[in-house]
């Protein structure tokens, strides 16, 4: 078991020992989840500094069914710290595949447990534990912090990578090291033997200036210089049936079960199996291969005359390869040196566009163009090439229309996609020495463009304007949403940002159909993230605050997300809550006060995991309390792992306005829009498209809802309506869509929305998109659900909470002035659950506010 020693402890704490009933080792097998078994190692143990406070860690209490008291030194003390935690809880769905209402993954202000504290007098305390304010599970779901309470490791400093003992981050990007700048370098040089018949007996060295040291001498017998190695080759390698693949590189850089002597193996990977010719063309677009666990492909460089040594002892000379002999365990893939010029046209126009391209051999082998890497790299922040990796395995890249690759006569498998309006092309091509050009048709089959309808990706960060530009322009992403941040003590994209430049409009010099704008995502680790969108003038800084791991460490909570959308709105933008609800605290406030224009679905690197129901259980809260915020979709991209455009939002435009980046703003901030990940929609009810508000008597009555689902990426299963959160309307559909309509009874105050859910050949069903709502407001009729309303609440004093306890104190003036947006919003919404006849108890926010604010 661990034992955390976060630096050394304070003289001010001293720990108290108690009699706990289940040891550690114990718990492996105790009455607790499974996940919590697992993680039991990990547990700290024996005598612990948490934060400078010393604990002595000898058994838990476990408390789960019964009371279990203690008695306890007695101790003068003014702070008592506990360490604790919780075990994880599953989420409650309901029937529809929605959870309400929604206290969050890490149900927020759920009550664990009661601490009585008893005094020596015979008097008690009594303190009631909720989970993310006085305590949290053993594991955090990703953006539910606690409030109230830390983790038991404290924050720490990292070098960069410059400064650490391994490979630095900017060398390692290059893959590869030419050991000739050491502190010592031994020279090999080979000389040819005009006379090899004749045996060599001596050698003399004659000095003419400086010193010279020989170490050593070898001969050798190779038919040509044999410092001089091919260029690289590729080979699968097969393994017999008790043999493990093992990825891991050796101290000296190379594979354990495969080496090279006169060459190097530049990399082993188990081999690509891609659907055979005759089924490429009908597979599904983008679909990752499988991994073959028999068969590894190797790339390497070598002498002609090398030989691979294998984990049993034998060796293969590459000159058997090279001469396309297959040996047992090794076969040669045919060489890609046959260069050609890759076009992608449109088939109307013939006129040559962007897109996302994928390319390989028979073997399954990744062929990139010339100019691209041949194999991607999917980390965080390591690198900003134009390419996309799907899970690892299926490589793409991005070009602008047409490209130079290296191509093996034979067979060769091409993969061309530029969106969801554009039916993607996956065509099997035979590639002789005659080729010289490869040209591939998209065709455009679903006008939604020519609707009015453009799209857009609201959250990519890292990459420079134009590859943005490129890769937006080949997903047919219209607008690209860059921005800027800082992650600790990085910097990121800041100076691309000016506050007025659209890249890719007309008066920048582009064609004004895709366009790239840099804007901030503005965040604090544990009250949340914001988006800030198109704004003009100065950048809106800090850009992070509250310390690890978003802002610097020891940077105090300075400003709200509530105050960041203030300005971006007098600046001009539009405001967005990202990867929507995490983390999971301000933006109820944020939502409350006005000051959000959208909420986020958003993918990451996940293909296929749909629109998350969580996000939209949550989502729905706010719907239901009458507070819109539109829908908009938006990728996070931090990675090649992740395509822009994954997820993105489709914005309406007023019938015959020109796109403009301002254009998109207005339609957005009025919330004519939809997410989807591949399916396109339109919607209307009573002819008010998403966005739209329609007002009625008390009395209420019918309205008519019209609606058109299309695909031609993910096939869609079905199309539902969503009222007040609950699936009211289903309908099965062929998988390219369909259209239809519905008479919906109204007679309370509701917001309807139309989703459309799909499925990949072999994956479950998705949510593939979902409209923005259309509010239909009833005399007499307040738009409020208590359940919601409550949650929402208990969220906003949550923020509360983390401010007046836990949260890094900026100044007074400023902490007094947050603390004031807060209780403001708190009462604003408390105020309409009041007038809309809800009452909700006091809380230990309310009752001790002027404590909190006082200390």
């Amino acid at each position: 078991m661990p034992t955390t020693v976060d630096g050394p402890a304070s003289p001010l704490f001293e720990p108290i020992p108690f009699r706990g009933n289940i040891s550690l080792k114990r718990l492996t097998r105790g009455p607790v989840s499974q996940a919590m078994r697992n993680a039991v190692e990990h547990a700290p143990s024996g005598d612990c500094v948490c934060w400078g406070i010393p604990f002595r860690v000898r058994a838990a209490c476990l408390v789960r069914n019964r009371p279990v008291s203690r008695q306890l030194p007695e101790v003068r003390a003014r702070w008592l710290v506990f360490m604790h935690t919780t075990d994880i809880e599953p989420l409650e769905w309901g029937r529809d595949g929605f959870i309400s209402p929604t206290r969050g993954r890490g149900r927020l202000g759920e009550e664990v447990a009661v601490y009585t504290i008893a005094y020596a007098d015979g008097s008690n305390v009594r303190v009631p534990i909720r989970r993310r304010r006085q305590i949290g599970m053993f594991e955090r779901p990703w953006g539910e912090n606690c409030l109230e309470a830390v983790a038991h490791a404290k924050p720490r400093p990292v070098r960069p990578p410059h400064e650490q003992l391994a490979a630095g981050w900017g060398q390692a990007q290059t893959r590869v090291r030419n050991p000739d700048a050491g502190p010592w370098v031994n020279w090999l040089w080979a000389w040819e033997n005009p006379h090899p018949q004749k045996p060599i007996s001596a050698l003399r060295i004659e000095p003419r200036t400086g010193t010279l040291l020989l170490w050593g001498i070898s001969a050798g017998r190779t038919r040509s210089v044999p410092l001089r190695w091919t260029p690289r080759r590729k080979a699968v390698l097969t393994l017999p049936r008790d043999i493990t693949f093992d990825p891991r590189l050796d101290a000296d850089g190379t594979l354990s079960q495969l080496r090279l002597d006169l060459g190097q193996v530049i990399s082993a990977v188990p081999r690509p199996v891609y659907p055979a010719a005759e089924t490429w063309p009908e597979s599904p677009n983008n679909s990752p291969p499988e991994l073959s666990e028999a068969e590894i492909l190797v790339e390497y460089t070598a002498h002609p005359e090398a030989r691979f040594h294998l984990w049993d002892g034998r060796t293969i000379r590459t000159e058997l390869l090279e001469k396309r002999r297959r040996t047992a365990r090794l076969r040669q893939t045919p060489p890609a040196k046959h260069r050609v010029l890759l076009r992608v046209v449109e088939k109307d126009t013939r006129r040559a566009v962007p897109v996302k391209l994928h390319v390989h051999g028979p073997a399954g082998e990744y062929l990139a163009p010339v100019d691209r890497h041949r194999r991607p790299n999917p980390a965080w922040f390591e690198d900003y090439s134009v390419d996309f990796t799907h899970v690892g395995r299926h490589h793409c890249t991005y070009i602008p229309g047409e490209t130079v690759i290296d191509l093996p006569l034979g067979k060769v498998f091409i993969e061309a996609s530029k969106g969801f309006e554009i039916r993607p092309v996956r065509k099997v091509i035979r590639i002789d020495e005659t080729n010289r050009e490869i040209v591939v048709e998209l065709d455009n089959v679903l006008p939604w463009r020519e609707k009015g309808w453009v799209s857009a990706d609201t959250h990519v960060h890292f990459l420079t304007p134009p590859s943005a530009l490129l890769e937006g322009s080949g997903e047919g992403v219209n607008v690209v949403n860059l921005l800027a941040s800082q992650w600790g003590e990085l910097m990121t994209n800041v100076g691309d940002f000016d506050g007025r430049t659209t890249f890719g409009a007309r008066e920048t010099g582009g064609d004004g159909e895709h366009l790239v704008r840099v804007g901030t995502e503005n965040r604090q680790h544990v009250l949340g993230h914001i988006s800030l969108l198109g704004y003009e003038g100065r950048i809106i800084a800090p850009m992070t605050t509250g310390g690890p791991d978003e802002s610097a460490l020891g940077d105090p909570v300075e400003i709200l997300l509530t105050e960041w959308a203030e300005q971006c709105r007098r600046q001009n933008g539009v405001v967005v809550l990202p990867h929507f609800p995490n983390p999971r605290t301000e933006g109820a406030a944020a939502i409350v006060n006005g000051v959000i224009d959208a909420v986020e679905m958003t993918s990451w690197g996940n293909l296929y995991g749909g629109i998350d129901p969580y996000s939209l259980s949550d989502w729905y809260r706010y719907l239901n309390c009458g507070c819109f915020v539109a829908a908009v979709g938006g990728t996070d991209k931090m990675s090649a792992a992740t395509a822009v455009g994954t997820v993105r939002t489709y914005a309406r435009l007023p019938a015959h306005s020109t796109f403009t980046y301002e254009a998109w703003k207005d339609a957005v901030r009025s919330g004519h829009t939809f997410v989807t990940y591949g399916p396109l929609l339109e919607f209307t009810v009573d002819g008010h498209v998403p966005g739209g508000r329609v007002r009625m008597s008390a009395s209420g009555g019918t309205v008519d809802v019209s609606w058109t689902a299309a695909s031609v990426t993910i096939p869609v299963t079905r199309v539902e309506l969503v009222v007040n959160g609950e699936i009211r309307e289903s309908l099965e559909l062929p998988p390219d869509g369909g259209s239809g309509s519905w008479s919906f009874r109204v007679d309370k105050s509701s917001w309807l929305a139309l989703l459309v859910r799909g499925r990949y050949a072999g994956k479950p069903e998705l949510i593939a998109a979902h409209s923005s709502p259309v509010m239909i407001e009833l005399e007499n009729s307040p738009f409020m659900s208590a359940a919601d309303a409550v949650t929402i609440l208990e969220q906003i004093e949550g923020a509360i909470a983390y401010l007046d306890t836990i949260g890094a104190r900026a100044e007074t003036t400023a902490y007094k002035r947050m603390r004031l947006v807060l209780t403001s919003a708190r009462r604003r919404f408390h105020n309409r659950m009041h007038q809309a006849g809800m009452f909700h108890r006091h809380t230990v926010t309310e009752d001790h506010a002027e404590h909190h604010a006082l200390h």
